[in-house]
């Protein structure tokens, strides 16, 4: 099997910590318990995946006994290290190759019906291409894949606005690095996100992972 790594990045599911946009209308505990459902989700789709060597990194640093409890069997934990969300993304890529893996893909852990297959379309876009992005309707990406280190891909990005994706793209190209864009999808984030997992999740989209977790907490919400 090729050094293929797949990484969630996650948070500690602490109130007033995750989720925050969503409060109100939830509050800050029920938007902490949403977002754990997103992780268990995210985690049973990434423990299914075939041929890859699964992965969290997470934060904060002392939170590691609350990840060593929910992490199937199999997974390696990593803390996150880095001030932005840049510095954290470029540590965990190089931290990965240096350690010989020759694919590396990160996931957010805020598309918990993310299509298991756009994932798996990342790896092989990944033979073709020196990166892959998948891009959120929002502007951000909901993953990137490296097939070497490429720190600079995460520097000078403005992060949680618009034109992350497009910015990385743009500097991709000034770069010299080919990048593949596979389909868009969503994070959840605002009222609007949930509103939209809610009705997906009734009616599940072709190919969506069926969260579980996360289907049994918002089928409940009155929302």
């Amino acid at each position: 099997m090729s050094m293929d790594a797949v990484v969630i990045m996650a948070k500690a599911p602490e109130a007033h910590m995750v989720k925050t946009r969503l409060t109100p209308p939830l509050d800050p505990g029920t938007a902490s318990y949403l977002y754990c459902c997103f992780l268990l989700d995210k985690l049973e789709q990434v423990r299914c995946l075939n041929d890859i060597y699964p992965m969290v990194a997470y934060t904060p640093y002392d939170r590691v006994n609350f990840f060593k409890g929910i992490r199937p069997p199999g997974f390696t934990l990593m803390p996150q290290t880095g001030g932005h969300l840049g510095e954290r993304l470029a540590n965990v890529s190089g931290y990965l190759f240096e350690h010989g893996y020759e694919k590396v893909v990160i996931l957010d852990s805020d598309s918990p019906n993310l299509p298991t297959g756009y994932i798996y379309d990342s790896m092989r876009c990944l033979d073709k291409t020196d990166a892959v992005i998948g891009p959120c309707l929002d502007g951000g990406y909901y993953l990137i894949g490296l097939s070497t280190h490429m720190p600079e891909l995460f520097q000078d990005i403005p992060w949680s606005t618009p034109r992350v994706t497009e910015l990385t793209m743009e500097k991709a190209v000034n770069m010299g690095i080919s990048v593949s864009l596979i389909n868009e999808w969503y994070d959840v984030d605002t009222v609007e996100d949930l509103l939209r997992l809610k009705r997906d999740l009734e009616k599940p989209l072709d190919g969506s992972f069926l969260c579980r977790n996360t289907y049994r907490m918002v089928s409940t919400m009155d929302i």
